[in-house]
């Protein structure tokens, strides 16, 4: 396809509204990973975990196609996302007696970003390779930007996480969404689904998305609970000294 062919403009649209709305999942595991951490590294996360995803979308885009062949993949993948979802729910360590090191959260932040896109981002490469029609250029420029779309959509979302705290158990909650959606669409079900049950393409999600947040809040007040007598007997020697 050539500049003057309105199929490339055509394509080049179809591109940009993939990123848009499939880039808004990979937005909001980035503000789910890094709300925790100072303004200043959260932006060293964002910059990491954007070249990691990038890079993952460069080598998946050569083995798209025959990936979402593969049995079971995307059940192993959705599994990985219901984790991250309950993980992201869970309350910041308060251990300060043993401080642990900002370099630690950095990583862990780095980690949880590049994990959750590599499962998330198959269903985006082939859509964006679909829409290029073959095209390495409209490929590439695909890649390129779906880079602004997440740094400006996670930034947004993460000042929402920060006002409006139900934000981050919504956010858990799309996580859930996902894995049930990618566990219906899997090689080995979808055929099943199509034929036998087409109701679990919105109610298995729904449901995944209800037990991320059930799990995750659920551990989290346990966590909480732990907590609050050893808080107590913190203030209590204070208050004796």
């Amino acid at each position: 396809m050539s500049f003057e062919e309105p199929q490339f403009w055509i394509a080049v649209l179809q591109i940009i509204a993939i990123d848009i709305v499939l880039g808004g999942d990979n937005a909001v595991v980035i503000a789910l990973a890094c709300r925790k951490l100072p303004e200043k590294q959260r932006n060293i996360v964002i910059f990491w975990g954007v070249v990691g995803a990038i890079a993952m979308r460069v080598v998946l885009i050569f083995f798209a196609l025959s990936l979402l062949a593969i049995p079971y993949l995307k059940i192993v993948g959705a599994i990985l996302l219901v984790w991250i979802g309950v993980k992201l729910l869970q309350p910041e360590p308060e251990d300060h007696a043993h401080d642990i090191g900002a370099n630690t959260g950095l990583l862990a932040a780095i980690k949880t970003i590049i994990v959750a896109d590599a499962v998330m981002s198959l269903d985006n490469v082939i859509a964006i390779a679909g829409a290029a029609k073959d095209s390495i250029g409209l490929v590439v420029f695909g890649l390129v930007i779906s880079v602004p779309i997440i740094v400006w959509g996670s930034k947004l979302v993460m000042k929402l996480m920060d006002r409006f705290p139900v934000t981050i158990v919504i956010g858990a909650g799309l996580l859930g969404w996902i894995a049930g959606d990618m566990a219906v669409t899997d090689a080995v079900t979808k055929d099943w689904v199509n034929t036998q049950a087409d109701y679990l393409y919105w109610f298995f999600p729904a449901l995944m998305a209800l037990t991320v947040v059930v799990i995750g809040k659920g551990l989290a007040a346990r966590a909480q609970a732990r907590r609050l007598p050893i808080v107590d007997l913190a203030d209590q020697n204070d208050q004796t000294q």
